[in-house]
């Protein structure tokens, strides 16, 4: 993990407020919330289905922290498209693809804002810079890093601690 300012950024984490999710499996369902995890360890990566480094970095990144770390019930991992731009591009079916080509069994999320077509709320409310973008949150909600910028080595050894 990075050293960054805005790693140092401790805050609490505001609810997600993402309408539309698909479960582990691929399936429709009910909006996920931040108190779904109450007690858990989470890390929530955003990306958009167009952004090149979301592909040769950022889930390959996750993909490999999901496989080292998938018996850790401490643990709840999440993806969450975080549409800003290109709406007609980053679509629901486009996030679902995404879930399938990388095969992760994690919930994934679409988040294009209130009105389907505005800025991300998980961009707004956790104050992102884009994609890809991790963020951790510990089991407590604080938020304990927020960044683009993530050794997948050393996150993993850490996570392992929890």
């Amino acid at each position: 993990m990075s050293n960054t300012k805005e790693q140092a950024q401790v805050f609490k984490a505001p609810e997600f407020n993402v309408n539309h999710w698909i479960d582990a499996n691929g399936n429709k369902t009910e909006p996920i919330k931040l108190s779904d995890f109450k007690g858990q360890f989470k890390i929530v990566y955003c990306f958009q289905s167009w952004c090149p480094g979301c592909h040769s970095k950022g889930l390959p990144d996750l993909k490999t922290m999901v496989d080292a770390l998938h018996d850790n019930k401490n643990i709840q991992f999440l993806a969450v498209q975080t549409v800003f731009e290109g709406h007609e591009s980053n679509t629901y079916k486009k996030m679902v693809e995404t879930q399938k080509q990388y095969d992760l069994q994690i919930p994934f999320g679409h988040d294009a804002g209130d009105d389907g077509k505005s800025h991300s709320n998980i961009m707004k409310n956790y104050k992102t810079g884009g994609t890809p973008w991790f963020i951790f949150i510990d089991k407590h909600d604080n938020v304990v890093f927020s960044d683009f910028h993530l050794n997948p080595d050393a996150a993993i050894q850490f996570l392992k601690t929890l």
